[in-house]
Formats: C-alpha cells, structure tokens, sequence
C-alpha cells in the first residue's frame, strides 16, 4: 500500500489541477493521476503539423467562462484577449454577395450591416435591446456559480428579471428568438450559442441551458482568445499546482475505484493501490460509474466537427470584406434559423446535414504568438472550424468515410463564399499532404475520453438546483467521499474551472 493522501485526483485536465491547487492551498495532500503522457486534456495545445512551428489549441479554443476569481485567488500569469469583431455571417441576394458584420462594441458599421441585411434599422434596435438585457442577467447570476447552488427561487429572485427569466429559463428558447427577430439570419445568428456542441432543436428546454452558459461567462458572455494557446492555461496551472506541493502522476490510469465509510481506495492499471480520504473525479461521471461498477448514465450524443487548419494565407470572400476583418470573429456559414433546425432533423433522421452549418475562427488575427517568427512574417495563419449538428451516430456505420464525406460537405459549404477555394491556401507538408486534421464525436470519445464525443460530458443542467432539495455545490455524487470535478458537474463544461473550484470547496467543508 502506497501513501495514503487527503485527496486523489483523477485526471489531470484543467478542473483538475485547479481543484489540486485550490485544496493543497489550503493543506491537504493532493495527487493527481493522469492517464495520458501529458497533463492538459482537452484544454492542452499541440504541435498538430510537426513540420511547422505552430501550437494549437487542439479542442478546446476560446474562453468565457474562467471566472477572473480564479485566475486571481491561484495567481494564474494568464491572459485573455478580447477580439474586435463579435461575428460575420456571409449571406447570397441574388447575384449579390453579402455579409452580416457584427462588432464586439457596436458601431455605426455593424448598425448599417443589420439595415442592409433587413432593409430598416428595427432588428438592430430589438438585437441591442436584446443584449443589453441579457448583460444584465449575466451580471446578476454570474457571480453565483463559486458558491453552493442557489435554489431556482433563490437565484430567480435574486436576479429580479422576471420577463427574462421566462425567457431564458422557462420557455424554449427558439420561441423566445422568433418572437424578437424576423429575420431567418439574425434568428441564426443569436441562435447559435444555444447549440454549440449540444444536439438538439431550438425549441427544446437543452437549447436554453446551452445559449445560457454561452452567455454568461463572467458577467459578459464575451468570449476571448486565449493568450498563447489554451495550453498557457494548462502550463500555469501545472505551475501553481506543484508550488503548492501537488504531486502529478502522468501513464496512471485507473482501472477501479472503491471506497467505505472511511476511505476511498483507487487501483491503477498497473495494480497499484491508492488510497486518500476523498476522491475528485476530472473524467465524465460515465466513466466514474464505469470505474466504480455502477450503472452508466445516458446523456446525448457529442454533435459537432472539429477541424484545424494551418493556412499559408487568407482566402479572399466574394462578398469583398477584408478577410482580416471577417475570419477576426466568429464566422458563421449556413446557421440561419431554418437551417438549424432543419440540419438538426435531418440529423435526427441520420441523415448528413445537406446545408452543412458550420462556424469558424482565427487565433492568430487576435493573437499571432501561437506561430513562430518566420511564419507569422509569411502571413501564414490558423483557422479553426466547428461544424453543428453531426451526432456520434452518423459516424457509428463508418466512422472514416463519414468522417471525410463531413469534412467535404464542410468545406463545400465555406467554399460557396470564397474567391479562392479553402483547399488552395491550406498549408502543404513536404510530402504533400493539407495541413489540416478532423475530430469527429468518435475521435473526441477515443482521444480524450468525452463519452460519444460530448464536449459537456453529459447533458447540460440548470445552474441551480430545484426548491426543496439537498444543498449542495452541484459536485456531490451518491459517495459523500467522491466529489465530481469535471465538465459533467452542475455548473460545468467549457474552459472555466468552476466545477474544479466547486469541488474543492466541497471537500473543505466536509473534511
């Protein structure tokens, strides 16, 4: 029997180690087991193209959710970086090439996108009018989620926005957007952020707990470009960590975990024994069901592409817009609302979205240090691609040639609005191969461990527990030993450490 801990860990993604930190702050004697060569998970960033000198953030891309607290109370050397431009949505009238601008500050640009678009200026009246609201949401219920979960009556009252609350909490969100908005592409614009990574119509009560996360990180929504690459992020945690006397135990993977009422037993792969008086789980709470023999939770399948690129350049848009300016933000293709919804139900059906909706971003027009010096001076560039709406189980039959016939559809797609065919300026290597790598839901379960490809881990809840429940921090498990630290906790998913915080405090109130 080996050393006997106040804390196991298992896995060392980013809650993980915030978890480890915020706990060896406070004394205890933390491990924390990975399985992996490499700590990071799915925040980690990658050498993806080994010829070029350019680290990716592989999975994980942006950041909203990271409560500055956190980066404050572990004194984190970590920034985030603000992008001018919110979102550009290319859109064909007739024979004209055109395109939704969005600044992250509206200006009279944005205000004169919004006219073109719709012919007046009411939908950019009702879109700031909306957002503003929002904000204010945001503000109220942002600074909840480092505490134990407030009760729905609690937080609702709280907030004090009844009117919002309806519409953010109560009814279905899709409702709610085609109510506010008449236009098809506005409608899609705002109603992207209910359906990142989540496989589901607009008018399900999931969609509304996916556009709430999206928007309330910090008490802005705002979603910034990690200075460095996300595995920065990782790096000053692993920092932090071993300054605090964490010890970190890279190639152990757990096979099984027990525990009594006194102890919590973890058995690695190699059959050494651990034991600790409480144990976090960073890996999905279907795997921990799995290691603990018990019955394996259902959730919905991961939906989105993943595809990173390495381009030599730019291509050019039909529309005419400075691509600097367009790729600088969020660019979406073929997300109006009917074409959401109809992608969903063609992929309910089983069937490939025919309208392939997909959004991308540039890292390096925000922050070009993820590149050397030569090739930040041959204007080469990243661009990452996300493509909606293709559930695990449209790669389940074939997962390699579905897998291409995605990736073809999604680049048909961008293609539609390019002069110069995406194909044209992706980086080659020397043997000719494109600079570019594709993760299906499939790759993201056999990669980083994300049951079916759910970058959440598992359907997304509420972040309050209902009227006359237990209280708690939304981490607890049916063990009052072991603690869930990862996305699938109330109140995970995204880059945020909330759960890891969360999961800390659990332990230190209970010890």
């Amino acid at each position: 029997m080996s050393k006997k801990y106040d804390v196991i860990i298992v896995g060392a993604g980013h809650n993980g180690l915030v978890a480890a930190s915020y706990l060896a702050k406070a004394g205890k004697s933390v491990i924390v087991l990975e399985g992996e060569s490499e700590i990071g998970g799915a925040t980690a960033s990658v050498k993806a193209f080994p010829e070029f000198e350019a680290r990716l953030s592989r999975y994980s891309y942006l950041v909203s959710l990271l409560p500055d607290q956190i980066v404050k109370d572990l004194d984190l050397n970590f920034t985030t970086i603000s992008r001018s431009v919110s979102s550009y949505s290319p859109y064909s009238h007739g024979t004209k090439e055109s395109g939704l601008y969005i600044a992250r500050e509206w200006d009279n640009e944005s205000e004169n996108s919004f006219a073109e678009l719709t012919g007046s200026h009411a939908e950019a009246t009702s879109w700031r009018q909306f957002y503003d609201s929002i904000a204010t949401f945001a503000q109220r219920l942002a600074p909840s989620v480092l505490g134990p979960l407030p009760t729905r009556s609690e937080l609702r009252d709280h907030i004090a926005m009844p009117e919002l609350w309806d519409l953010m909490i109560e009814n279905p969100i899709g409702e709610e957007i085609t109510k506010r908005f008449s236009n098809d592409l506005v409608r899609g614009v705002v109603a992207t952020d209910a359906l990142i990574g989540t496989f589901t119509s607009l008018f399900d009560l999931q969609a509304n707990r996916c556009f709430l996360y999206h928007l309330i990180g910090n008490g802005t929504g705002e979603w910034k470009v990690p200075q460095g690459g996300m595995g920065l992020l990782v790096s000053e945690l692993n920092r932090v960590a071993l300054s605090h006397g964490v010890t970190i135990a890279c190639h152990s993977s757990v096979s099984k975990i027990n525990s009594d009422s006194k102890s919590v037993e973890v058995t690695l792969a190699d059959g050494k024994k651990m034991v600790a008086d409480y144990l976090l789980s960073n890996a999905a709470p279907q795997v921990l069901a799995r290691l603990r023999g018990k019955a394996i939770p259902k959730s919905l399948d991961g939906a989105q592409l993943k595809v990173n690129m390495l381009l030599k350049g730019l291509p050019r848009l039909k529309s005419g817009i400075d691509s600097k300016k367009a790729f600088a933000g969020t660019f979406h293709v073929n997300e109006s609302f009917a074409q959401l919804e109809k992608s969903f139900e063609e992929a309910d059906r089983g069937l490939m979205p025919t309208d392939f909706p997909l959004e991308m971003y540039c890292h390096t027009l925000t922050d070009p240090t993820i590149l050397s010096r030569d090739l930040q001076a041959k204007g080469f560039h990243t661009l990452t691609l996300f493509g909606l709406h293709t559930p695990a189980s449209l790669f389940d039959r074939d997962p390699k040639g579905s897998r291409t016939l995605a990736l073809d559809s999604a680049l048909r797609a961008l293609n539609e609005h390019l002069i110069d065919p995406i194909e044209s300026v992706i980086a080659k290597s020397s043997d000719g191969t494109l600079c570019l790598e594709v993760k299906s839901p499939l790759d993201l379960e056999k990669d980083i461990s994300l049951p079916r490809g759910n970058i959440f881990h598992r359907d997304l809840d509420f972040p309050f527990r209902e009227d006359g429940t237990q209280p708690g921090w939304g981490v607890e498990t049916d063990d009052p030993r072991i603690f869930i630290c990862g996305a699938g906790a109330i109140r995970g998913g995204g880059v945020s450490g909330i759960p890891g915080h969360n999961a800390a405090m659990a332990v230190l109130e209970n010890a």
